[in-house]
């Protein structure tokens, strides 16, 4: 082993931190991480995303992994518990008595434990984005954790006991904890910490729009009922003389504003990039030629009928106008999305 000294004087030694000096705080940072890959070897899902997120004064680590599924960092999830006990390295994190972590195996919590909890408690073995080997739990476990602890307290309390010594600070903890998220709400917080709200939402987006729409157009056939056009005409106080009379072109810019514009989060501006004007203003087809016959189709003819018996409702294009926004809000804007999403 070289000392302080001999390590100066070899000539590999000194090659080494000349390099190392040489290198940017990033290319330190690129190899590090190569070489946290090269020790642990590549067959670990890498995170996508990570990041603390603070819960109740307690700061725990946070990563999404490709898949989309959020870990809570087994270490500070065990701190922001207030177990002061890690698992040892290796397979000691992995360790468990009848399917539950040590911190779940005491007798006077079995009957608190749903079987959504055991789902929920194997460690999953990944890296952070740094290329850090790291041991994480579904994050759906921490606050199912929470609700044993205090399932618990009010037990005992309705017993008249009071919570045991060794548990006190524990369930101090998972009151505070609980106070301080909903559980519904965790999963945003998540997103928020690790910066994968944006890549969340596009993914999302995405999936509506492949749902929808098809990568080619299909041929041309008969979907918007006369109905539609004759209850336009009607409101806006048009002399119909049937579909094969030229409608005013404005009539376009209704068909788009009434039902495209309302279908899902995206579809319109996707339905414009696919489907664009020439230079004489004309589309090569119909929107509806580029929906899919899965979802696409069935959603248009369901909102399309819910329009017409709007528009039977209605004595004016106004109180039309009125109606459909309530019903029917636009969905190309971000919060629109999420409340399609949660429908």
């Amino acid at each position: 082993m070289l000392d302080g000294d001999e390590k100066d004087q070899n000539p590999k030694a000194r090659g080494g931190h000349a390099r190392a000096d040489a290198l940017s705080a990033k290319e330190r940072s690129d190899s590090a991480r190569r070489a946290a890959l090269a020790r642990w070897g590549t067959d670990l899902p890498t995170a996508s995303h990570d990041g603390p997120l603070t819960i109740a004064g307690r700061t725990i680590m946070a990563a999404v992994l490709p898949n989309g599924k959020r870990l809570l960092a087994q270490g500070t999830f065990l701190r922001a518990l207030g177990r002061s006990r890690t698992p040892k390295a290796g397979t000691g994190g992995l360790s468990t008595v009848d399917g539950l972590p040590f911190f779940l195996q005491a007798e006077q919590l079995r009957p608190f434990i749903t079987d959504e909890l055991r789902l929920s408690t194997t460690p999953i073995q990944f890296r952070l984005t740094s290329g850090q080997k790291s041991l994480g739990y579904d994050a759906n476990l921490l606050p199912l954790v929470c609700e044993v602890y205090l399932n618990l307290r009010d037990a005992l309390a309705n017993e008249g006991k009071p919570v045991p010594r060794n548990y006190s600070h524990i369930v101090s903890a998972c009151d505070a904890l609980t106070r301080g998220f909903a559980r519904v709400g965790l999963a945003a917080l998540i997103d928020e910490a690790t910066g994968y709200q944006e890549v969340r939402d596009r993914k999302a987006l995405q999936a509506i729009l492949d749902k929808f729409l098809r990568k080619e157009f299909a041929a041309w056939s008969k979907r918007f009922p006369d109905e539609f056009y004759r209850e336009i005409f009607r409101l806006r106080q048009w002399e119909w003389k049937g579909m094969k009379v030229n409608r005013p072109q404005v009539v376009a810019r209704y068909t788009t504003d009434l039902v495209y514009s309302r279908l899902a989060p995206g579809v319109l501006r996707e339905l414009e990039a696919r489907n664009p004007r020439d230079e004489k203003g004309k589309r090569r087809t119909k929107h509806h030629q580029w929906l899919t016959e899965e979802v696409g189709h069935p959603a248009l003819a369901q909102h399309l009928y819910a329009v017409i018996g709007l528009m039977r409702l209605s004595d004016s294009w106004g109180q039309l106008k009125d109606m459909i926004d309530r019903a029917y809000p636009k969905r190309d804007d971000s919060g629109q999305m999420k409340l399609f999403l949660e429908t």
